[in-house]
């Protein structure tokens, strides 16, 4: 068997092993790495000067910001602001809590930028509220949990950041732009599910908010609105790049938490820093390890047997679509969604650029895809969290899902196969 070949299974073999026995992912990066090159009797400078030459990026000063900004508007008070104007808005109807999930999630994820951070945020709250007005446990939690998908879609999500570094080039600018419809598509069709089971399941009808109501909710949650029309706004405009609107929404999420809102003390920073330091180291040493993975990858000319395997079975643009979009959620049950971007973008991207697939409606579809693993088992992050709020087995939780995966396959199919829906805010910019 030819070295190559060997060095192949050797680095896949043992990441995929070590992911399967729960070992964590970056171990799992690390391990394979290392027992590849020693095996390749290549220098072990070699990882390390790929580990730095993947996080010495100047975009990639954007996370810290996100992340940062994002922990502390859901740690200042935002979700129940965002919550009182989710249910002025849908409130009313039959299964309005429901659907003041939906839209809560929806303006939450424009802030954090993260599915755990919005099912984790919006669940402890809205979760014992539906049970306390007649709605099942499981319904309840996994309405949160889907709908907490929309937050990887809408801007400012630094997993679009991570995909736009890894892909090279690609506009972050667009991607933001392009995930707008996509996630707001993904939001209706939930609240149509949840419309259609109220009816069914006779839900209670959500009480009626007068305009006045309306309007003070609405100026209550404004400045937290705000801070993505900074970074959306911002940048398409020109007027900052990324990183420079990052700065300038945790600069403006600090000043509102904490001297607007004033809903926790100042001395809680030092939690929200420390919180969003874990966050942030787990982030780098992931893509540290992935660039030396991903060198690797290169190396043994892993992405051309993988176009020559996809593109020998068909050169279809839809059939390779299919089988990516396969590919990507079964790979989405077994690991979190960061090392699949890294891993996976400089393998899938050239054969889908190779049949006519723009990279910014690759990158949506791709988020869809990742999305959607955070909520299987057996090692869905979003899912884990869902089950510790709601008290309720995963298995359980699982099987209450399946209509939500329905739903939210149904919205990929549309964003697949439909590229408009995706690229025409990206087109009005003048995207290629």
């Amino acid at each position: 068997m030819a070295l190559n070949t060997v060095a192949i299974f050797l680095l896949i073999g043992v990441f995929l092993g070590l992911v399967l026995l729960r070992v964590p992912v970056i171990f799992a990066i690390a391990f394979s790495t290392i027992a590849t090159t020693l095996y390749l009797g290549l220098p072990l400078q070699m990882i390390a000067q790929n580990m730095v030459q993947g996080i010495n990026v100047f975009v990639l000063l954007t996370v810290p910001f996100f992340i940062l900004a994002g922990n502390m508007m859901s740690e200042g008070g935002i979700s129940n602001r965002l919550i009182e104007l989710a249910n002025a808005i849908v409130g009313r109807v039959r299964g309005g809590l429901a659907m003041v999930d939906v839209v809560a999630s929806m303006f939450l994820g424009g802030l954090t930028g993260s599915s755990t951070a919005d099912a984790s945020s919006i669940g402890s709250i809205l979760i014992p509220v539906m049970k306390k007005n007649g709605y099942s446990g499981e319904f309840a939690t996994t309405v949160t949990l889907s709908a907490s998908v929309q937050g990887i879609m809408v801007p400012p999500s630094h997993n679009m950041i991570l995909f736009a570094v890894v892909a090279g080039g690609v506009s972050i600018a667009s991607l933001f732009m392009a995930g707008i419809i996509p996630g707001c598509i993904l939001g209706i069709a939930l609240m149509i599910y949840c419309a259609i089971m109220a009816r069914i399941k006779d839900f209670p009808v959500g009480q009626k908010v007068t305009l006045s109501q309306g309007l003070k909710a609405f100026r209550k949650s404004l400045l937290a609105l705000f801070t993505v029309l900074i970074v959306v706004v911002g940048v398409v405009a020109g007027i900052f790049t990324a990183t420079e609107s990052a700065a300038i929404a945790c600069v403006y999420a600090f000043i509102v938490t904490f001297f607007v809102y004033r809903e926790i003390p100042l001395s809680r920073m030092n939690k929200i820093l420390g919180d969003s330091l874990k966050t942030l180291s787990i982030v780098m040493v992931l893509i540290g390890f992935s660039g030396a993975f991903g060198w690797l990858l290169a190396y043994l000319k892993v992405p051309e047997y993988a176009s020559m395997a996809i593109l020998g079975f068909s050169h279809n643009k839809y059939v390779v679509l299919a089988i990516i979009n396969v590919i990507l959620l079964i790979l989405g049950c077994l690991m979190d969604m960061s090392p699949i971007i890294l891993i996976c973008t400089p393998i899938l991207l050239p054969i889908v650029t190779q049949v006519g697939v723009n990279p910014v409606h690759f990158g949506v579809i791709m988020m869809l895809n990742l999305g959607i693993g955070l909520l299987t088992p057996p090692v869905g992050g979003t899912l884990f969290i869902g089950s510790a709020i709601s008290k309720i087995p995963m298995g359980k939780l699982t099987k209450s899902m399946l209509p939500f995966y329905g739903v939210m396959v149904l919205v990929l199919i549309l964003i697949t196969y439909i590229p408009d829906v995706v690229m025409f805010l990206p087109h009005l910019l003048g995207a290629k």
